[in-house]
């Protein structure tokens, strides 16, 4: 993940201070445990001010509004009760190439700041501390005490320190070209690192896109380059020491995936540095979400699979045994009716079976006598009828279970990777309902990132209809109850789990078969048998689709359905 540098930040601020000042705090939210939100107002416009901490993607930006969920977190609370009303007067750097900005706040615009926000934009060390008008620290996102930083501590009540200063040399448009030569070349190492050790506030991504421009490699050793090769990279150091003066930025997405403010290496331009930031760490902060949820969900599918499966394998072995409950019965029968031909100590008799006359061995006590042994037969059978009928239905819960949770590994697995923020909402939901379910216990893992519902996969048929596909069982429900229309047809693939299909028609309109083919198809490929050649899926309308009482999510009996078959590889969409 590319992370906020100094040319990043002064691009930042010099837009907000173009845009966004003076402007009133209305609102102060947190997001999560690592990003604000302030509400501000100018005389033109409102807008969200994010502010974040996050280890890997601290950054400042303008973004889409929070949530409404509630903000239970101390540290906003505390910034709502000190900033609320006041107006954001001013923002600048505290010192040149540091990455310390400081928010000022007045009870107006044209009287001294009453409050300062520093915003410390040091990749895994930021920091978000307020103070007041004396600098004495009021709260602080992350407080830092002497155990864990011997260089500088932060904490409510102590004076505000700037962090410790950094070293190299400050780059500068008045440095000649012969003394910027001497001062990267003069211990001959790899071009990046020579530049990076020679100058502070320069990153590697800024040196990198540099040494790119300039046609050359960073990893070169800088005295393998010519003098052309020299002059070139010059040019290049110069433009953004230019860019940096005037304010004159550049943004939008670069080659290498990541982004740009000084327009070099530019695949796409984005309107404003605002947007370019929102979008490019939203969907980094989302990714990484992704990835460690979907791991968590799958662990806990997993595991619960495991836990369900010896519970049915251990049900289905006393079922077995219990089948042999009409055999010690028969057993019984057989000894009752021939008592004549017992004998004392016998260990076991031959006796004809009463309908196919072949002969049946019945093992005794020599113990007891025939009728005793009969009736250990018949106390026998008893047991295994009474497991039998306790096991069933314990067996078809557990079955059930398990047919749930393939539903809902069905809905997990189709949502492989992300791509946008409808994929994380989905995972979400699954979350959600699994909570919900109690198969997930601590609700506190419940999400505050969006109380919006995620959206169905959308396609289009041959004929123009378009056919939408539950990403979950909260989907699945929705579409098939809800969403529905008496004119719609719904698809799903028979006795194996996956997603609810419908395919929207308008009133009086009649599908091709192209068009069930494609419903059909997709039906097939969001499910579990994704991998099959080919697949039956039953249609049927949604009026025929029937939840029993006490079913799960996404769990349906239908009637009246008929049968296409799938082919999951030939989708297209």
């Amino acid at each position: 993940m590319q992370s906020v540098d100094y040319t990043t930040l002064a691009a930042i601020s010099t837009d907000l201070q173009t845009h966004w000042l003076p402007a009133r705090v209305e609102q102060v939210y947190q997001r999560d445990r690592h990003t604000i939100a302030l509400a501000l107002r100018t005389l033109k416009t409102r807008g969200w001010l994010t502010i974040s901490w996050h280890p890997v993607a601290a950054r400042i930006c303008m973004s889409e509004p929070p949530p409404r969920t509630p903000d239970t977190f101390t540290f906003s609370d505390q910034l709502r009760h000190q900033l609320n009303g006041y107006a954001l007067i001013a923002l600048n750097a505290i010192a040149p190439w540091e990455r310390v900005i400081d928010f000022q706040f007045a009870k107006r615009p044209g009287e001294p700041a009453v409050w300062h926000l520093y915003v410390e934009i040091m990749g895994k060390y930021s920091n978000v501390i307020l103070t007041d008008a004396s600098n004495e620290i009021v709260t602080v996102a992350h407080q830092v005490n002497a155990q864990q930083s011997s260089v500088r501590t932060v904490q409510t009540g102590q004076p505000y320190e700037l962090p410790p200063t950094l070293t190299g040399t400050k780059p500068s448009l008045d440095e000649t070209f012969l003394r910027w030569r001497e001062r990267v070349s003069l211990v001959p190492g790899k071009l990046q690192r020579q530049l990076l050790e020679s100058y502070r506030g320069l990153s590697p991504t800024v040196a990198r896109a540099m040494i790119k421009m300039s046609a050359l490699d960073p990893q070169q050793s800088t005295d393998t380059l010519t003098d052309a090769d020299w002059k070139n990279l010059f040019d290049y150091w110069q433009e953004w020491l230019k860019v940096l003066q005037t304010g004159n930025f550049t943004p939008g997405w670069s080659a290498d995936g990541g982004y740009t403010v000084l327009g070099w290496d530019m695949i796409e331009p984005v309107k404003t540095v605002q947007i370019l930031l929102d979008r490019y760490y939203s969907d980094q902060v989302n990714q990484e979400k992704f990835s460690q949820l979907r791991h968590q969900l799958t662990q806990k599918i997993n595991n619960l699979f495991g836990k369900l499966r010896v519970k049915a394998d251990g049900f289905s072995q006393r079922l077995q045994q219990s089948e042999e409950a009409d055999r010690y019965r028969q057993q019984a029968d057989l000894l009752m009716a021939n008592l004549h031909q017992w004998k004392a100590g016998m260990t076991s008799i031959t006796l004809n079976d009463f309908e196919t006359g072949q002969p049946v061995n019945i093992s005794l006590n020599p113990e007891k006598n025939a009728v005793q042994n009969a009736q250990s037969l018949y106390k026998q059978h008893q047991k295994l009828k009474r497991a039998r009928s306790a096991v069933e239905p314990l067996l078809k819960d557990v079955v059930s279970e398990i047919n749930y949770l393939e539903q809902v590994e069905a809905s997990l697995n189709q949502i492989e990777g992300y791509t946008n923020p409808e994929d994380l909402k989905a995972l979400e939901e699954i979350r959600e309902e699994l909570i919900a379910q109690n198969y997930i216990q601590d609700a506190q893992q419940r999400s505050a990132e969006s109380s919006d519902e995620s959206l169905p996969y959308r396609y289009p048929t041959p004929s123009g209809f378009e056919v939408w596909i539950g990403r979950n069982n909260r989907q699945n429900d929705k579409l098939t109850f809800r969403v529905a229309t008496d004119y719609d047809l719904w698809f799903h693939t028979q006795e194996i789990a996956g997603s609810h299909v419908l395919l929207r028609l308008e009133p009086g309109s009649v599908p091709d078969e192209a068009d069930l083919q494609t419903a059909a198809n997709w039906a097939a490929y969001y499910s579990r048998a994704r991998q099959s050649e080919q697949v039956a899926v039953v249609y049927t309308e949604p009026k025929y689709v029937y939840k029993p009482k006490g079913a799960l999510p996404g769990m349906v009996v239908y009637k009246r359905e008929r049968i296409l078959w799938g082919y999951p590889h030939n989708i297209t969409g």
